[in-house]
């Protein structure tokens, strides 16, 4: 242990902005860094333009940036090279990386090439008397919460977004940026040919979201669902079931093998309420549910449920809202 020191976060950047599960992983970071006395540190790979001082006012000891036009596009292969031989150079005792589509696909990789474990989609983090980490997530169907502590260095984990609440930002804090080469420039096995992107849609962000679950009999009624989402200036989610059967994509699938949503507002519609589900809005505000089975377990967390057919009950909402208008 006495070779490794500090926590080290890799900083996710998507065209420059910086994604919020970072300063959440500061905010948690900061915690066991206080208890362990070590310091914590961040990686930013990315092109010129990320105001990564922001990473210094919200907690971090030192910022190491390491500023390339290679990292323009989220590539895993070429981001897994340079982080893996920072690693072996600066030697931090934990990685924590956010579990995000991007993290859950690179921290394996990492994980991988350094021959370390990896703890996936942690939900908290402990410090132990010994100075590892203890990694916890939820097991068997959410059933239990697994405590999961790694025999060696570094330590590795991937949490959630939204565990935590973002760290506050205190402009007081020097600035310790370390502006640094990349180790590896390009992938030669791995070429860019065009990008996709749905825009203006992050179901995470979501202040109110509209859920259709199995209650849903085919693709062409989601209009209403829609709808709805629209007059309360929300976004559509969907369960897993839905997006199985191809009637949405998955970047509206909410639960344990989906996003992790805290609306203000949290619909669900035809939804019954399976742990995996519930694994991924629990936390919401308020919770309606919308359901014709009175037995539903989706009742059981609900703050207001409704017991109907969803074919009459969302019409006669969206007829209420447009009439109060």
């Amino acid at each position: 242990m006495k070779d490794y020191k500090g926590i080290l976060i890799y900083v996710e950047q998507n065209e420059g902005i910086i994604h919020k599960v970072s300063y959440e992983l500061i905010n948690k970071a900061k915690e066991l860094c206080k208890q362990s006395n070590s310091p914590l540190y961040c990686l930013v790979l990315g092109d010129e333009g990320i105001d990564v001082k922001e990473l210094n006012y919200c907690g971090a000891d030192k910022v190491f940036y390491m500023k390339d036009g290679c990292f323009e596009n989220p590539e895993e292969y070429l981001f897994k090279e340079n982080i893996v031989k920072f690693v072996k150079e600066y030697k931090p005792e934990t990685i924590l990386i956010g579990a995000t589509n991007f993290g859950r696909s690179l921290a394996p990789r990492i994980a991988a090439a350094l021959k370390i474990g990896l703890t996936a989609d942690c939900t908290d983090l402990k410090m132990d008397e010994d100075g590892k980490v203890i990694q916890v997530r939820p097991a068997f169907s959410n059933n239990i919460f697994a405590h999961i502590k790694s025999k060696g260095f570094p330590q590795m984990a991937t949490v959630r977004y939204k565990e935590f609440n973002e760290a506050e930002r205190n402009e007081k804090k020097d600035i310790n940026v370390s502006v640094i080469e990349p180790y590896v420039r390009s992938y030669d096995k791995v070429s860019w040919i065009q990008k996709f992107k749905e825009e203006n849609f992050d179901i995470t962000e979501a202040e109110v979201v509209v859920a259709a679950g199995r209650g849903i009999k085919k693709a062409e009624d989601l209009h209403m669902l829609h709808k709805l989402a629209s007059l309360l200036g929300g976004e559509i989610g969907a369960s897993r079931a839905l997006v199985d059967t191809g009637m949405i994509g998955s970047t509206h699938q909410i639960g344990y093998s989906g996003n992790r949503v805290k609306p203000k507002l949290y619909i669900a519609c035809g939804i019954s309420g399976a742990p995996q589900h519930i694994a991924g809005m629990k936390e919401s505000e308020v919770i309606v549910a919308i359901n014709s089975d009175p037995s539903a377990p989706i009742f059981n967390i609900a703050d207001y449920g409704y017991v109907g057919d969803l074919y009459e009950v969302i019409p006669k909402m969206i007829e209420k809202i447009n009439s109060s208008k």
